[in-house]
């Protein structure tokens, strides 16, 4: 499987390569337009805010957007989840790929610390291919201050953290998904994730 993590200036590109490796994935990391449009399927990592993310993947939107048309399988991790929603309401309202609709918010003052940080368990709502041999209830790792609101029907795992929030979400044809969490930082459980993605797709 020719794999391609979407290099646009952000995200932690070598762990997930690292990680990718280790589960067998023929990997590489690129910010070719020609590169993205030969891959079999695509990872989309994100670290930062919103509005800065959007802008630096402007120039690869469209050339993503296609390979996402053409069935492709996408998968976002932290800030690249959320930007498959419609949009963003970090530092004002900024528009998102709009692959899955949803909107980012920040979440609310309460008594739990914000960001979001750390190991937390996930509600399984679905049970696909990504999560074949998943516990519901297994820990995974979070770093967040926003989060996705979407509708249930795109739903696939949630975590509460003083509120219930989706932890991962999947577009209605399937072939795009996303983790709020960091499936390369968290042990086991993300590693049997990431070789579930894999070998949906081939090897």
């Amino acid at each position: 499987m020719k794999l391609i993590i979407i290099d646009y200036g952000l995200g932690n590109l070598r762990s997930i390569e690292k990680a990718l490796q280790y589960v067998g994935a023929e990997v590489k990391i690129s910010n070719e337009p020609s590169a993205i449009d030969r891959a079999e399927a695509l990872i989309l990592p994100g670290v930062g805010a919103f509005r800065d993310a959007m802008m630096h993947f402007s120039t690869l939107e469209r050339v993503v957007r296609d390979a996402v048309d053409e069935g492709k399988p996408l998968l976002g991790i932290c800030l690249g989840m959320q930007m498959l929603t419609s949009e963003s309401e970090e530092g004002g309202i900024h528009k998102g790929i709009d692959i899955i609709p949803g909107r980012v918010i920040r979440f609310p003052s309460f008594d739990l610390k914000v960001p979001h940080m750390g190991w937390n368990s996930i509600i399984i709502k679905k049970d696909i291919p990504l999560l074949k041999g998943i516990e519901n209830g297994s820990f995974v790792y979070f770093v967040h201050s926003y989060h996705v609101s979407t509708d249930q029907r795109y739903q696939v795992a949630a975590c509460d953290y003083g509120k219930e929030f989706p932890a991962i979400i999947a577009s209605e044809e399937g072939n795009v998904l996303g983790t709020q969490f960091h499936p390369e930082k968290s042990g086991e459980t993300g590693l049997r994730m990431l070789r579930n993605f894999v070998e949906m797709y081939g090897s």
